[in-house]
């Protein structure tokens, strides 16, 4: 599959991996940081070496866009219990850090479930695969959209949601790397509640992975911003599968840059 050759990594000695940045994942400003996660998502995974200690959370921190080429990743394993894993990695290109990950991994635990967060009612279904967007950014290339909430991007909206189903365009069983993507694939919800673009990129990005992995897409994600100050806002998700199951939940921070004229 595409998306497994894009985030390949092979060993490259001391327990690190050297991968490449692809170009199918451009942004205006770089990579797209799903993608860049679910790279060290991808090394984490390889370091634990267990498919039984499915991701449970992961943050990274983005510090600089990296640009197409090799890369390299340091997975560390920081403590592995009888349950629990804790994984930090580096990514690096030039020799120079582009992102931080913490990740959590675990098997399921005996406890008791509490709660619900069901999906949406009254969604329409996902309908048949949508060609690309023309002129958008080569990510969203990658992916199938079908709005569902929210407006348009640059409308002054009121409305803090937007949304719909997601998938990888070259369908695939959606386990942790896929959903980092998907849980940063939609455009920004605060996109909608301006008039002028301004450019989002993302300071930090946690996954909360809800269910077992992998799962079928499309998935029915929200998307919610609900506060804009200084130049930073905070964005939440929640992935649905099609059976109302809640897969994934997310937050970042991201930075309003000045607007393009």
């Amino acid at each position: 599959m595409a998306f497994d050759e894009d985030i390949a990594l092979a060993p490259a000695g001391e327990g690190a991996y050297e991968g490449r940045i692809a170009d199918g994942w451009t942004t205006p400003r770089g990579p797209h940081g799903g993608y860049v996660m679910a790279m060290v998502l991808h090394a984490m995974e390889l370091a634990i070496g267990d498919p039984q200690r499915q991701p449970r959370s992961l943050t990274v921190h983005f510090l600089r866009p990296p640009k197409l080429g090799p890369v390299i990743a340091r997975p560390l394993i920081e403590r592995a219990g009888r349950a629990l894993s804790t994984v930090t990695a580096r990514l690096e290109q030039d020799g120079k850090p582009v992102a931080l990950g913490v990740g959590a991994f675990s098997p399921a635990w005996d406890a008791p479930d509490v709660g619900d967060a069901p999906m949406p009612d009254g969604v329409a279904p996902p309908a048949e695969l949508s060609p690309p967007l023309p002129g958008a950014p080569a990510f969203a290339n990658q992916l199938a959209m079908q709005p569902r909430f929210g407006d348009a991007p640059l409308t002054g909206s009121d409305n803090e949601m937007v949304g719909g189903w997601i998938d990888l365009r070259e369908p695939r069983p959606l386990d942790g790397p896929a959903l980092c993507v998907l849980a940063d694939g939609w455009y920004p919800a605060i996109w909608a509640r301006l008039t002028q673009l301004h450019p989002a990129p993302t300071i930090d990005l946690t996954v909360h992975f809800r269910a077992p992995l992998p799962v079928e897409g499309p998935l029915l994600a929200r998307f919610t911003t609900k506060l804009a100050r200084g130049g930073f806002f905070e964005e939440d998700s929640e992935l649905w599968a099609t059976d109302g199951t809640l897969v994934a939940q997310s937050r970042q921070l991201g930075l309003l840059l000045p607007p393009i004229s």
